[in-house]
């Protein structure tokens, strides 16, 4: 939209990011095992504190080295035991290997294999293995190391990784990356660099991680918005002392890399003799603190990420699905930024309405800065009447104007609660844009209203209720920033 605010310059990170990997590729030689942290698309937390990074920067960055480059996707098999789920997606972390093998295949990326962690015979992951073999995945198995990481001698060894597959790889850059944290994606590179060394090979190990960003302040707004995001982890985010002490230059990493980087370090001269890297931040390669063009914007975007992970912590709490720890971790995260939820200005407007209407209420505010409000109806939801409201706004229509005709939406209803057991009567936020694009066949305005569906993508949404599964996924799909207040409606 024309009145996002860009402080990210994408095009100069694609080309950029490609360059210094491909540099990176040179200064080994053979291969380079690249473990990527995060996530390769739907990278939404980075598109909403970098305004102009898209989401799925890092997998287009990827298609510029494409014939360079194959992928491993590596999954731990007690995570396929437990049926782990990827809480941003809602599915296990098996079903989203195969959905990261069919996307990466589909856009011309290869992937050559995938890797079952600290496997041990457990027989999901041996029914996994048949589902991969089924579709033509070459599978790899990888086991638990008794005293990992600190057993050195054993980790290093014929009875440490030398147990382990050796993953049969073509190409320079080997992209390590799984569907979670805790999949095992740098004992995998690590285990690669101890075969590979074995054979003669010169190989090469580093990280590309998006956050913390290693050459922005400590305190930087973007950089608490990380921490704000990975709450839940503990990660906290520290100036990187091994980088300090080599060079005197301050540059920031996040707890676990700079507490694991002396046995990596030691690892590495094992393995191959010297250590490349004398910090944590030597072995990453982002380049994305290069990129970033309005600091100011960056700021105002992070620092509303911030205030919108705390709303969401509090739900989460009042849910029963976390602990006051990681409330209390956000409210101090919020000091460090010095915002307060007032900062946030769709909560105000959220709440006017609803002590002005004794119902739950609902506000956008647009890119622009306009503020926009919903109020429960007997036919509906409020914030399925502030998406009607909004679509009115961007299509220039009165506001007085119904888009829908409640001869539509009676019989909606009916069926909710007289043949489907539903007790609320009012329609949801997918059954609204289901009835609106019936309404568009033939209305001219809900026609000129449906037109304007991507416009919602980037604005601020506040409900002064928790809503439902459905309402919250529908504008999670529609690119809306939301947030609820803690309380359910009565």
């Amino acid at each position: 939209m024309s009145d996002l605010k860009i402080g990210f310059d994408n095009e100069k990170y694609l080309k950029m990011q490609s360059e210094h990997i491909r540099q990176r590729i040179d200064q080994f030689g053979d291969k380079l095992y690249l473990e990527f942290g995060g996530k390769l698309f739907d990278d939404f937390h980075a598109s909403r504190v970098l305004p102009g990074f898209k989401p799925d920067s890092k997998l287009q960055m990827l298609l510029q080295l494409k014939d360079e480059a194959e992928i491993v996707i590596v999954i731990n098999s007690d995570d396929i035991e437990k049926n782990k789920v990827r809480g941003d997606l809602g599915i296990t972390y098996d079903v989203d290997v195969i959905r990261l093998y069919n996307v990466f295949t589909k856009i011309g990326l290869y992937v050559s294999s995938v890797v079952l962690t600290r496997y041990d015979n457990q027989p999901t992951a041996i029914a996994f293995q048949n589902r991969l073999e089924a579709l033509g995945i070459k599978v790899y198995h990888h086991f638990s190391i008794k005293g990992y990481p600190s057993n050195l001698q054993q980790i290093i060894s014929e009875d440490g990784y030398g147990k382990n597959d050796y993953i049969e790889t073509s190409r320079r850059l080997v992209v390590i990356t799984a569907p979670g944290p805790g999949s095992g994606k740098m004992a995998t590179c690590l285990s690669q660099l101890y075969h590979e060394h074995k054979r003669g090979r010169n190989a090469g190990y580093a990280k590309f991680e998006t956050f913390p960003i290693w050459n922005l302040p400590l305190r930087h707004p973007v950089n608490i918005a990380y921490e704000a995001a990975t709450a839940d982890l503990n990660d906290v985010n520290m100036i990187d002392p091994f980088h300090l002490e080599a060079y005197g230059k301050t540059t920031i990493n996040y707890n676990r890399d700079v507490e694991i980087f002396p046995v990596l370090n030691t690892m590495f001269e094992k393995i191959l003799g010297q250590s490349p890297y004398k910090s944590p931040t030597d072995m990453g390669v982002n380049m994305a603190g290069n990129c970033i063009i309005d600091d100011e914007v960056t700021c105002k975007a992070a620092c509303d990420e911030i205030i919108r992970r705390y709303y969401i912590a509090l739900c989460d709490r009042k849910k029963g699905l976390i602990s006051d720890d990681e409330v209390m971790k956000l409210e101090i995260l919020m000091k460090q930024a010095n915002v307060t939820t007032e900062d946030r200005k769709v909560v105000a407007a959220a709440l006017a309405k609803e002590e002005a209407t004794d119902a739950p209420a609902a506000a956008m505010e647009l890119p622009d800065g306009t503020i926009l409000t919903g109020r429960t109806s007997e036919l509906l939801g409020a914030v399925s009447a502030l998406l009607l409201n909004a679509l009115k706004h961007f299509a220039g229509l009165d506001d007085e104007i119904l888009l829908m005709s409640p001869h539509v939406i009676e019989p909606i209803m009916d069926l909710k609660v007289n043949h489907l057991g539903n007790t609320n009567p009012r329609i949801h936020t997918d059954e609204t844009l289901l009835a609106l694009s019936i309404c568009a066949t033939t209305d001219e305005n809900a026609e000129k209203a449906m037109q304007q569906i991507s416009k919602l993508r980037g604005c601020e949404v506040h409900s002064t209720v928790i809503l439902s599964p459905v309402d919250e996924r529908i504008f999670k799909r529609l690119g809306i920033n939301l947030t609820c207040e803690p309380k359910y409606s009565k």
